[in-house]
């Protein structure tokens, strides 16, 4: 069984101030991006939440693709607010060909208009011991919404894919 990879020492404090957050700080949160809106719409939930529970100040959503705002709309917003070090965080689970080339491609696209600003392409997700409660979580919803005891999720509202097959 492989273990879950550990935080890089002296991840969480570095004892560098250049590493703390700052409230100059700007994070960019990129999914890929759908035709279908609603999908790009929980990003936006999503951004909201991540703003209320962290310190962070400017935070912007982004669309890798077929969506807006760009990662290049949400770079230049960022900035605009005040940002003097922007921080893009995908929002995928594994490090795949978008995580290693577009994204990083798009962010210093991006960044050409604000070569004063320095940036950087976080890891995706991945593997993290909270990812497991996330999925149990919502495995437990969705079995407890079959049984009839709640209501659908808002993922799931409206869409009749919650329920058990057979």
């Amino acid at each position: 069984m492989n273990s879950i990879p550990k935080p890089a020492p002296g991840s969480e404090t570095s004892g560098r101030e250049d590493f703390a957050v700052g409230d100059k700080d700007a994070v960019v949160i990129v999914d890929h991006g759908s035709r279908r809106q609603e999908s790009n719409l929980l990003l936006n939930d999503f951004v909201e939440m991540f703003r209320a529970k962290t310190s962070y100040r400017i935070v912007e959503p982004a669309h890798m693709e077929l969506a807006e705002p760009t990662i290049k709309d949400a770079f230049g917003k960022c900035v605009q607010q005040g940002a003097s070090r922007v921080i893009v965080s995908p929002y995928f689970l594994s490090p795949g060909r978008h995580w290693k080339q577009d994204i990083p491609a798009l962010a210093a696209e991006a960044s050409k208009e604000h070569s004063n600003i320095p940036y950087i392409v976080t890891a995706p997700l991945g593997l993290h011991e909270l990812m497991v409660d996330i999925m149990n979580d919502r495995i437990k919803y969705c079995l407890r919404h079959v049984a009839g005891d709640v209501d659908e999720c808002t993922i799931c509202a409206g869409t009749g894919k919650c329920r058990l097959y057979s």
